[in-house]
């Protein structure tokens, strides 16, 4: 079986997403397991040359996983035709200007979401990567989740019936850094920095809502910064000029047109009493679903209880109990490798690939729709957006 190399920069993997997600769950492990499998029975090695600022941090992190190229030097990087695929997870503000950079020098690019800050930069960095006839991907992850891709599995198979609605709550109590150590960087609560709930969630929403429930129509939205002030790494107070919280209504387009409603909780100012992190509620008329991370419950159109209201009396029903759990069918391996991979494949063999950096401006797209929103406090269209 032939194995041939695919050398890859890799740009902003010391932070925790790059470095847990795409390098070690991803690239570090198709390295272990003999890279990715070819449609005609060969295989791709990705060879990574991680690149950043800090050159101890890079070293230390290329030796701890067994990566034998580091470097501080970006533009020598890029300049380098041995390597021709560029990933970005940097810093959101930079990523355009990175991404541009990349597709100049003859890169296929693959980066984090969002791939702006504004609509303008994401639909103009789709535009260039569309017309450069290179490759090119933003990541989609929570598509690949066991639960998602269990919630999908129900819909082709036709149990929802007619979809009516999707309620979406994510979030936890992140700490404010007074009393409890931060556990996500303090830039993520100030706008300057290119923080805020509705820019790195919103995007989220718009692939999962846009794949798996229905092309998003038009959005209401009301974000907040419930702490105004939290305490930064170095243990110095600031303030929070970011949302922490945001509490959006989207209208979809059902699969025969009709209306589907999605309520959307996104908050990291809430303390969690549910299945997951994440929940995804699905309502149809043959039956219903609920999703995690994970796992994915359903109750079905026969299986529906009849619960009696009496304020009176404390409920006797196990509403948890009344839901069968949807089983695992198949193993299933960490979302971002499964995408990885399929990028991957996008550029070697021309494999289909339909996570694109334009998709990617879609979720920005939404993104301002959503703060235009909460300035005018109305309903805001969204429209087919023309790359």
């Amino acid at each position: 079986m032939t194995t041939r190399r695919l050398g890859i920069v890799m740009h902003g993997v010391t932070g925790r997403m790059g470095m847990n997600q795409h390098l070690i769950r991803s690239i570090v492990a198709i390295r272990r397991q003999g890279g990715v499998l070819l449609a005609d029975g060969s295989k791709v090695m990705p060879d990574p040359v991680l690149i950043g600022r800090n050159a101890e941090r890079i070293e230390a992190l290329a030796r701890a996983h067994g990566i034998e190229r580091w470097g501080t030097n970006l533009d020598a990087a890029l300049a380098n035709t041995d390597d021709t695929v560029f990933f970005d997870a940097g810093t959101t503000q930079m990523r355009p200007t990175l991404l541009a950079q990349a597709l100049r020098a003859g890169k296929h690019v693959y980066c984090e979401k969002p791939i702006a800050t504004n609509l303008n930069e994401a639909v103009e960095i789709a535009r260039l990567a569309q017309g450069s006839g290179l490759k090119h991907g933003a990541v989609q992850d929570k598509l690949f989740l066991p639960g998602l891709r269990k919630l999908a599995m129900l819909k082709r198979a036709g149990f929802f019936g007619r979809l009516l609605s999707v309620r979406i709550e994510f979030g936890y109590w992140v700490f404010e850094g007074d009393l409890q150590p931060i556990q996500r960087p303090s830039w993520n609560y100030r706008t300057e920095d290119g923080g805020g709930i509705i820019l790195d969630m919103v995007c989220h929403w718009r692939y999962v809502l846009d794949n798996l429930f229905g092309e998003v129509q038009s959005v209401s939205c009301i974000g907040a910064t419930h702490i105004p002030q939290r305490w930064d790494e170095a243990g110095q107070p600031y303030a929070a000029t970011a949302d922490d919280a945001a509490y959006a209504t989207f209208q979809l387009k059902g699969d025969q047109g009709e209306p589907v409603i999605a309520q959307v909780n996104s908050s990291w100012t809430t303390r969690v009493r549910r299945d997951d992190l994440v929940t995804f509620h699905v309502d149809g008329t043959h039956g219903s679903a609920v999703a995690g991370l994970q796992d994915c419950r359903a109750q079905g159109r026969v299986a529906t209880p009849r619960p009696v209201w009496n304020p009176d009396v404390k409920q006797g029903m196990d509403f948890f109990g009344q839901w069968q759990e949807v089983p695992d069918t198949e193993v299933y391996d960490n979302g971002f490798k499964i995408q990885w991979e399929a990028f991957i494949r996008h550029v070697v063999e021309d494999a289909p690939y339909r996570w694109t950096l334009p998709e990617g401006a879609k979720g920005v797209q939404l993104v301002e729709a959503a703060l235009q929103s909460w300035r005018e406090r109305r309903w805001i269209d969204v429209p087919p957006l023309e790359i």
